[in-house]
């Protein structure tokens, strides 16, 4: 499948996007880690899809995200970041496109083809998925079959398939996501939620059985640079 959606204004500076902008940085290095540590997780098993969510609003998930989906895709694979946060969606924002169809257009209109909606970036491997149009019914839309065959399609054509969620203290998306993908990451701030906010969320995602990979640490500052530290389960 030819993917012939670009991504416009490539010399437009993302500066969300660091380890495209500065890949000797600190925070770079702390994403290599981050990648090496999801795959050591998941040694004996395949891991094709993973959901990235917070306990709540403010975390710097979708940033994570993306940073995620472009350290990945450095090592030779063809990796899909897709913005599932059908409620305030993010990714558009980051790689500066435009969000007129997306993951909403997939789900309502099955004549529309993957190929039609995704973007090529200017990074080598990495592709992106837009939200669409916000729906009045994320929750049920996420949840039916519809989505099941679209993350079988992704699985198709990407050896990775990241998926930028709502908080899962907000609303249920999370939730029902977290049960269909083979992971789920989870952004804690620093400092920002509280202990008893990030057990409620963990107990929500094993009430779906999701398989938490574990969390990231996110905006502890070191050198006056932003970074990341992951720790599993």
């Amino acid at each position: 499948m030819l993917f012939k959606r670009k991504q416009k204004n490539p010399q437009d500076d993302r500066p969300g996007l660091v380890v495209v902008n500065k890949p000797t940085s600190v925070v770079s290095e702390q994403f290599r880690t981050l990648r090496t540590n999801i795959q050591f997780s998941m040694i004996d098993d395949t891991l094709k899809t993973i959901v990235v969510t917070s306990a709540e609003p403010n975390a710097g998930k979708s940033t994570v995200s993306a940073n995620l989906a472009a350290t990945f895709s450095s090592q030779e694979k063809r990796v899909l970041l897709v913005d599932a946060d059908l409620r305030k969606p993010t990714i558009h924002k980051i790689f500066k496109v435009r969000n007129k169809d997306g993951l909403t257009t997939l789900l309502t209109n099955r004549d529309t083809q993957l190929d039609e909606v995704v973007y090529g970036t200017q990074k080598e491997g990495l592709f992106i998925l837009t939200s669409g149009a916000i729906p009045p019914n994320p929750a049920e839309l996420l949840g039916s079959k519809r989505m099941l065959e679209i993350i079988k399609e992704m699985e198709d054509y990407f050896d990775l398939i990241i998926f930028d969620m709502p908080p899962i203290l907000a609303v249920t998306d999370a939730q029902v996501m977290a049960s269909k993908v083979d992971g789920t990451l989870f952004v804690i701030p620093k400092g920002s939620t509280k202990q008893d906010l990030i057990l409620k969320s963990k107990d929500l995602l094993e009430k779906v059985n999701a398989n938490v990979l574990g969390a990231v640490l996110n905006r502890v500052n070191k050198s006056d640079e932003e970074y990341y530290y992951y720790y599993g389960e």
